[in-house]
């Protein structure tokens, strides 16, 4: 090799392996400070596109379960006041048939009228205060069923039907109105509470099943975003234990470059001793 002092050949080489040492070194800081070894699109262009799809589908997911998290608690206080007007209709059922009872005085007929038209606005009030979020599924207040989000790609859903409780309707047949003042009316009655009963019965099951199934779904798109997240994971997460290996491996290199091409460097005051005098 041409010795000589306007070109150092050996410290090029050197620089150059430096430099490489060096950009591998950054790029092993990087993945281990944000844990990725795909950060942008720059690093693998396909791998990073196909994270970001799936980024996109997490997120539309989170608005899918932010949905049927609103449909759980709307069908939950339908429920719970669904079974209040239930268990207040057992209590109207009791007083009806006290009614019914031709012995019983005057004055006992206006007590059990008085505490029938009482449980009557205790369901009256009890199906004004079954709302969410500005919905009731039981005072009548909507007249067309609740969808709610079920996939990534808004285009499927799951239904909360509605239930219109309301006194006097097609299920609580029996009216605000009503009165138990005679056993007449009271037998009258009595064949209105007993289809309101079986009616409630029913409307709460759909109610209940349909709960059933929001509750299982919104399980599923957990766990599906649990999944997404970690296939994520496995295209786009670095190994911080061969990081860390690599890491040594490149400060180690590192040092012996700066050195080679300290040595490298030197080379050209090898001229000098040939211009020595003897």
């Amino acid at each position: 090799m041409t010795i000589g002092v306007h070109t150092n050949q050996s410290a090029l080489i050197a620089l150059q392996n430096l430099n490489k040492t060096n950009d591998n070194l950054e790029s092993v800081q990087g993945r281990i400070s944000t844990g990725l070894k795909v950060q942008g699109a720059k690093d693998n262009a396909s791998v990073w596109g196909i994270a970001q799809a799936q980024r996109a589908d997490i997120g539309a997911l989170s608005a899918v379960k932010m949905s049927l998290d609103r449909a759980t608690s709307i069908s939950d206080v339908a429920l719970t006041a669904g079974e209040s007007v239930s268990d207040l209709l057992n209590t109207l059922k009791e007083k009806v048939t006290a009614a019914m009872d031709p012995s019983i005085d005057t004055q006992a007929r206006t007590a059990l009228d008085a505490d029938f038209k009482a449980t009557l606005k205790q369901i009256t009030q009890a199906l004004t205060n079954a709302n969410f979020d500005g919905a009731n599924l039981l005072n009548g207040s909507l007249t067309t069923n609740i969808r709610f989000l079920a996939n990534a790609d808004a285009n499927a859903y799951i239904t909360l039907s509605v239930k219109n409780m309301s006194l006097g309707g097609s299920i609580l047949t029996v009216a605000g109105t009503a009165s138990i003042s005679t056993a007449t009316l009271a037998t009258s009655v009595m064949s209105q509470i007993n289809a309101s009963i079986a009616n409630v019965n029913q409307a709460l099951g759909d109610l209940g099943a349909q709960s059933k199934q929001i509750q299982a779904h919104n399980t599923f798109i957990s766990k599906l975003t649990d999944v997404l997240n970690s296939g994520i994971g496995n295209l786009v997460d670095a190994d911080l234990a061969k990081e860390s290996a690599r890491l040594q491996a490149l400060q180690v290199q590192q040092q012996l470059g700066a050195q080679a091409l300290s040595i490298a460097n030197q080379a050209p005051q090898i001229v000098l001793s040939l211009f020595q005098g003897g």
